[in-house]
Formats: C-alpha cells, structure tokens, sequence
C-alpha cells in the first residue's frame, strides 16, 4: 500500500504544491520563500521518514502570514489525502523532544475532531525576519485540514530556533508514530469505527 497525496491549493494570495509519501526515507526538496521554513519542513521529514516535496509562491513581500498559514493548510490536506480512511494506523503519537536547552512535548491524535492547544511563549518575537506567532497559524491551519488534535507544550527555552526546531522535530516524531500502521489494529482504531 502506498500512502501518498498530490494537492495544491491556489488562492489569490498563494500557490502551494504538496507531494508527501508517508512511508518514506526523510527526503525533503523544499522551496517555499522562507528560507527558515524550508528549514523546518526539511527537519520535519527527515525526523518523521516522510518524503516530502513543497513549492510555495505567496505575497512575501506583504509578510509570511499567508504562506505560513496556507503551508500548514495544504500540508494538512495531502496528510489526510494520503492517510485515507485511517485503517489500520496507531492514531496516537508523542514525543518528548531535548534541543540543547530546549524541552518541548508533543501529544497527539488523528481523531477527526481538530483541535490545537499551544502552550508555547517564545523567548524572542520573531526568529530571523518571521513573527513567532505564525508558527501557531501553521499549525492550526495543519490541525484542521488532517482533523488532528495536537497538544504542543513549551517545557523549557532560551533560544526562538532551537524552540521552533524542537517542536517540528518532535511533531515529525509523533506523527510518524500516530501514522504507522500497527498489525494489531483491525480496521479504524476507535470503537465508533469511524474517525
């Protein structure tokens, strides 16, 4: 079975193209306009064995919110593309992530029911030119579109990169847990039998 998604979202603000393969080796060929992005969606899956590949054009000369926001949007959508059904899968992932002197914990569920608790205070507002607040836009705009409830908790911090690392780092480490496909699960993984 391959798990994979093709999507691009196009709006008057951006253009985004997402090819994932889930079952991959971490290879990332990422192109979104923010260099500090393409950083952190190449970590996210390298760390998570994702394939992934993203071409991004959006108003940057406006400022990042449409990209980052609309990243998160399209990668969400080839994530819930490529994960189908959702037969078979853990469904629940965490991970407990160290950078330096950065602890961030991850916990998350592919339920179907979206929901983003961000327990995160960056120590600087920005890293390099991108307002820290854009990475929670990206992340509920990611939540949404799989249907996935993530808890991201800001343990420790110093340092805004190691802080953002950590936590792309870790996302990818649950997610690659939470989407692995279990030989123990019959079918959807809830007692409903649908996600």
């Amino acid at each position: 079975m391959t798990r994979s998604a093709e999507v691009t979202r196009k709006t008057g603000e951006t253009r985004i193209s997402v090819n994932l393969k889930i079952d991959g080796t971490g290879k990332g060929d990422i192109s979104t306009g923010v260099p500090f992005m393409d950083h952190m969606l190449t970590l996210f899956a390298r760390h998570g064995f994702f394939d992934l590949e993203v071409r991004a054009q959006g108003d940057i000369e406006v400022d990042y919110h449409h990209t980052l926001e609309d990243l998160g949007i399209t990668l969400g959508m080839a994530f819930d593309q490529a994960l189908g059904d959702r037969a078979g899968i853990r469904r629940y992932g965490n991970f407990l992530l160290p950078m330096d002197e950065t602890l961030v914990l991850i916990a998350l569920d592919i339920s179907g029911r979206p929901g983003l608790f961000y327990d995160v205070t960056p120590p600087a507002p920005q890293v390099k030119d991108i307002d820290a607040r854009l990475f929670h836009e990206f992340l509920q705009g990611f939540c949404s579109k799989l249907g996935l409830n993530l808890h991201v908790k800001m343990l420790a911090a110093e340092e805004a990169h190691h802080l953002f690392e950590a936590i792309f780092k870790g996302l990818a480490k649950a997610l690659d847990q939470a989407t692995a496909i279990d030989p123990r699960v019959d079918g959807i993984p809830s007692t409903k039998g649908v996600l």
